[in-house]
């Protein structure tokens, strides 16, 4: 397969993410799945394959736009594909989506709750909930029209009975979400083992998604976000 120097630095990068998911404890197995944008196309990790066995030349290729579903590469995508299409192809803002199943997410998801604002750190989300989406069959179009209206708004969701999904305007952004809205669940989960937790008030988080232009892992710089939309379009 003839790629660029960047393509394939960025098929790395998406490798040593899925990696660190499962060394974090992020993930399990080969449950989890990483998109990213590329020229008019998205990159995603194939399907059951061991992140410790996955070449940059195993990364699977579909187009945006047009044939929906196609894809090259010796290896078929994710099962969950269609989400990471329709994301990228809605969100002009995302241009990288992790999914997994960590697992205080997904106990929570279990429960069909969304995550109220019991951390300054959920104006991350760009909002004042993190929503549950509601549950459909794993890679079908019902589960990807779900996120999608659960990610309204928003640059992260749970997975009803299933798992999360980050987003990010670069793949390190949406992985810094994806860590972040584990921990934020794993401290919800414990406050309603305590009870009688306070949630903040909407003042109260929108005052600190004021004060995220300078806090924590910012989104590119506006030239380099402008080099990626010219990347989608495939100049």
């Amino acid at each position: 397969m003839s790629m660029t120097h960047e393509e394939h630095e960025l098929r790395k990068a998406i490798i040593e993410q899925c990696r660190f998911m499962n060394s974090s404890g992020l993930n399990q197995g080969t449950s989890g799945n990483i998109s990213v944008r590329y020229q008019g196309r998205m990159l995603i990790t194939p399907s059951a394959t061991p992140y410790d066995k996955m070449e940059p030349e195993m990364i699977a290729s579909m187009p945006l736009e047009g044939d929906h579903g196609s894809w090259s590469g010796p290896l078929k995508p994710s099962t969950e594909w269609r989400f990471h299409l329709d994301i990228l192809r809605a969100r002009a803002d995302v241009n990288a989506v992790v999914h997994a199943h960590p697992t205080y997410c997904t106990a929570i998801a279990i429960t069909r709750r969304e995550i109220p604002a019991v951390h300054y750190m959920m104006a991350a989300f760009g909002g004042t909930t993190v929503r549950c989406a509601d549950y459909a069959t794993f890679g079908t179009e019902a589960l990807s029209a779900n996120a999608l209206k659960a990610l309204e708004g928003r640059t992260a969701c749970l997975l009803a009975n299933h798992g999360m999904i980050a987003t990010g305007a670069s793949l390190d952004k949406a992985m810094w979400l994806a860590v972040e809205l584990e921990t934020l669940a794993r401290q919800y989960f414990n406050t309603l083992l305590i009870g009688q937790q306070v949630v903040l008030s909407d003042e109260a988080i929108a005052d600190t998604a004021k004060g995220f232009s300078s806090y924590g892992l910012q989104d590119p710089p506006k030239a380099e976000k402008a080099k990626t939309k010219n990347r989608a379009k495939g100049k």
